[in-house]
């Protein structure tokens, strides 16, 4: 059985990290996209057929599974449209602006036996799956410190809608929804969370950069992201009272994808050698220090799971659930900026 693929979108996230990891996927098939711009489309995608709106896809009846890659603020309202239309959905991170617009669509893709699933593809980051392997081993021991950073230099404001005045645009709905989930992935949900936002740049609309610590009891989960790093830390730090694991460098595939390189190339999702973490821990006495390395970054496995789910009634490769958490974390770290103090999750 093929599925058939609407996206809803063709703007940098629908063009890079949608349409050409669909391509590579067995079963599915990209067969219609919502643009304003069809000559863009089809410099892509010649056989793919291009519509104007969000309610010409819909009324397309061979259209099983709809993609929403638009701005933030839309996705509330296209998902519910594609979900009344009897259509599985993928939504791009963030998932919504609200908690409350999260468990509307939940409630709803449940009264219409739909699949929703929401597109945190950092899950199958490089980095992330080597953290995520590692921390079964149990070799860092009880974690006593967990830090994750996704810094940039981009000093000058853009004129685009991520960065201006709007519900949803900057950088904690942005990145900070790819560094909680990450952090609910591996740790499930803090007891309490406080927050630092700031707009720092001249010129700056919205939040360039967030502090982010998530209290876990013994251990906090500390998320951070600044726009004015001219030169990057380490994107994860990891310590337990057995041992530490420290790593640099960004996971290959977003840059790969821009390039033009697909699932499958030589090479995909794999790191530079240089940029393998390094683990230090000690085993009877002995101090042992290594390089680790880097397992290879699988965007594909999402969409993937997206055909199983569908097909063979597999769980969905992100819940809408665990979606909702993280936009209810970004709801706590508004409050706690905005209260000057640390609010408890509930």
């Amino acid at each position: 059985m093929t599925i058939h693929v609407g996206l809803v979108g063709y703007g940098f996230s629908g063009s890079v990290f949608h349409a050409p990891i669909i391509e590579t996927v067995n079963d599915l098939k990209l067969s219609a996209i919502v643009s304003s711009n069809p000559d863009k489309v089809h410099r892509d995608f010649p056989h793919v057929e291009v519509v104007p709106t969000v309610d010409q896809l819909l009324e397309m009846k061979e259209i099983s599974l709809v993609i929403i890659t638009t701005p933030n603020t839309t996705h509330y309202e296209f998902a519910k449209k594609a979900l009344s239309a009897h259509k599985h959905v993928v939504v791009e991170k963030p998932f919504v602006i609200s908690s409350h617009e999260a468990d509307e669509l939940i409630a709803l893709a449940k009264e219409r036996n739909v699949l929703l699933s929401v597109y945190q593809n950092r899950r199958w980051d490089n980095d992330f799956l080597t953290i995520r392997q590692l921390l079964q081993t149990g070799l860092l021991g009880e974690i006593s410190l967990y830090e994750s950073h996704y810094d940039r230099f981009r000093p000058v404001v853009q004129n685009r809608w991520k960065e201006s005045d709007q519900e949803g645009a900057g950088t904690l709905y942005d990145l900070g929804s790819h560094l909680i989930d990450q952090a609910l992935v591996l740790f499930g949900l803090p007891q309490s969370v406080r927050a630092e936002l700031k707009a720092q740049r001249p010129q700056a609309k919205t939040i360039d950069y967030f502090h982010i610590e998530l209290d876990y009891g013994r251990f906090q989960a500390i998320l951070h992201s600044g726009s004015l790093v001219r030169e990057h830390g380490p994107r994860f730090q990891l310590h337990g009272d057995k041992g530490s694991f420290i790593k640099y460098g960004f996971d290959s595939q977003e840059e790969a994808l821009k390039k033009g390189h697909r699932p499958g190339d030589p090479g995909w999702g794999e790191d530079q050698e240089a940029y393998y973490g390094e683990l230090t821990f000690d085993n009877q006495g002995i101090t042992v220090k290594g390089k680790v390395k880097t397992l290879p970054g699988r965007y594909q496995a999402f969409y993937e799971g997206m055909v199983e789910a569908i097909k063979y009634g597999k769980p969905v490769p992100v819940s809408p659930e665990d979606a909702r958490n993280t936009i209810k974390i970004i709801e706590c770290a508004i409050r706690s900026h905005e209260e000057r103090k640390v609010i408890l999750f509930d």
